[in-house]
């Protein structure tokens, strides 16, 4: 192994070094250094796994450890990664780990063990508890802005804990979770932070890696300004095609109702779930106070996989205690009521014996009216964007679902009317139980004269 030189057949553009030098950063001892984070945003065709790949691989050669290459799907991650040609007409994967220096590779799981001991492993966002019990020492999030943002919040801790590394590259998606790291890693001095557009990327030559006559000639075929915008300029103004409720996001957005919103105790607390039944669909619960014609959305929580209603109550019960507050009216689906095959009672029963009611909310025989219904509900909601971030993303992501590989003259897929059920569902999903369980408005709670609502924090009131 050590006569092979690491990267493997692979040349690093200038725009890539930056990137690679930042990762590359070692101690007086020559040791890496620890918790590097990187945030790169790059046009399409940049060479954004090729670089990250061709890291990991020289690191993993470097330094023994276990080493994960994310993408929103397991399916997605065999087909671009392990399955992947490079641009030279290359298997990816064995140009970044030639023979010499690794084990043979495991298809099934698609891994590569290294002779030093080392472990690569390519994954889906859609399956991060697969990893449960493991110690990584690398982490990339390709594609991170349509990847399950929990999948990140499960592995900070390990990383945090051991020093570990962790990159993140994609291509705008609108103003979902990717933009809301991009700006913070932007802002944050700790963080390496780059967005590269056609204009900042070259080939040795001098000559650009997507010419404007090409992407001129994309235009001329079809290709809409918006796709032009976003997959070569970087644009997050740009909504995900397909997306059911972007443009309402992006108008909250606009208006200011996603910042910081105060947690009154004086006012109930109504929560709204979703179940979640199928894998990479968890439970769901959105957390809202009412004031007049206001939707006050102050919290919204879903758990690690596999969790069940002993796990959701607790929170509620936690959550009540760190904000003094008193609960509402508990909203559900209908198959709240579907009996568990373990035990035989219902999540509503369940839920009683541990001292919360669920009002079931009938279910609608008509998605799209469900839909309409709660881009109607955004003009009065105000979102907490800290403790609602993931969940706002979710919302300006959700979908319909592709129709194969078919496309539209425009260059955008080709959708069928019906929402693809990926990991924003269940946050759309029991957003949707806001629309479907609203009854004119929620009550207000009565409360002693002495702690009347008031108007606080100069929000509009309607009563």
């Amino acid at each position: 192994m050590s006569n092979i030189e690491m990267p493997n057949n692979w040349d690093c553009y200038k725009h890539q070094r930056p990137l690679w030098s930042y990762l590359d950063q070692k101690d007086d001892k020559g040791q890496p250094l620890p918790g590097l984070r990187a945030v790169e945003v790059w046009h399409r065709r940049a060479g954004k796994d090729s670089t990250v790949l061709n890291f990991t691989a020289t690191e993993a050669a470097e330094v023994v450890g276990t080493y994960y290459h994310f993408l929103p799907t397991q399916r997605q991650a065999r087909k671009v990664i392990w399955d992947g040609i490079d641009k030279q007409g290359r298997s990816m994967i064995n140009q970044a780990f030639p023979e010499g220096i690794r084990e043979h590779p495991r298809s099934q799981d698609m891994q590569i063990p290294l002779k030093n001991g080392s472990m690569w492993q390519c994954l889906g966002s859609d399956n991060y508890d697969s990893i449960v019990g493991t110690n990584p020492r690398g982490v990339i999030f390709s594609e991170w802005s349509i990847c399950n943002p929990l999948a990140w919040d499960y592995i900070r801790p390990i990383l945090a804990e051991n020093g570990g590394w962790a990159v993140f590259i994609f291509t705008a998606r609108g103003k979902n979770h990717g933009y809301t790291l991009s700006e913070m890693a932007r802002k944050n001095p700790k963080w390496h932070h780059s967005i590269l557009t056609v204009e900042d990327t070259e080939r040795p030559d001098g000559t650009r890696i997507i010419s404007e006559e090409a992407i001129q000639d994309e235009r001329d075929a079809g290709m809409s300004e918006d796709m032009v915008q976003q997959e070569f300029y970087c644009s997050f103004d740009v909504a995900i095609p397909g997306a059911y409720f972007a443009l309402e996001v992006a108008a909250t957005r606009a208006d200011g109702r996603i910042k910081f919103i105060p947690i009154e105790p004086h006012l109930d607390v109504h929560t709204f779930w979703d179940l979640g039944l199928s894998k990479g669909n968890e439970m769901c619960v959105w957390f809202v106070q009412a004031l007049g014609e206001e939707i006050r959305i102050i919290n919204c929580y879903s758990g690690p996989t596999g969790q069940g209603m002993p796990h959701y109550m607790k929170y509620l019960d936690t959550f009540a205690k760190e904000h003094n507050i008193v609960y509402g009216e508990h909203f559900a689906p209908h198959d709240m009521n579907v009996a568990e095959l373990m035990n035989g009672k219902s999540r509503v029963a369940t839920a009683k014996e541990m001292g919360y009611s669920f009002r079931v909310v009938p279910r609608t025989n008509d998605l799209n009216d469900s839909i309409e219904a709660t881009r109607r509900l955004f003009s009065r909601c105000f979102f907490d964007e800290t403790r609602c971030e993931i969940g706002i993303g979710a919302l300006a992501s959700y979908h319909r679902l592709k129709d194969g590989d078919k496309v539209n003259p425009d260059g955008t897929p080709v959708f069928q009317d019906k929402p693809d059920h990926d990991w924003t569902s269940n946050y759309a999903d029991s957003f949707r139980q806001i629309a479907q369980g609203w009854h004119r408005r929620l009550s207000l709670k009565k409360r002693p004269p002495s702690t009347a609502v008031q108007a606080p924090h100069n929000f509009n009131v309607f009563e």
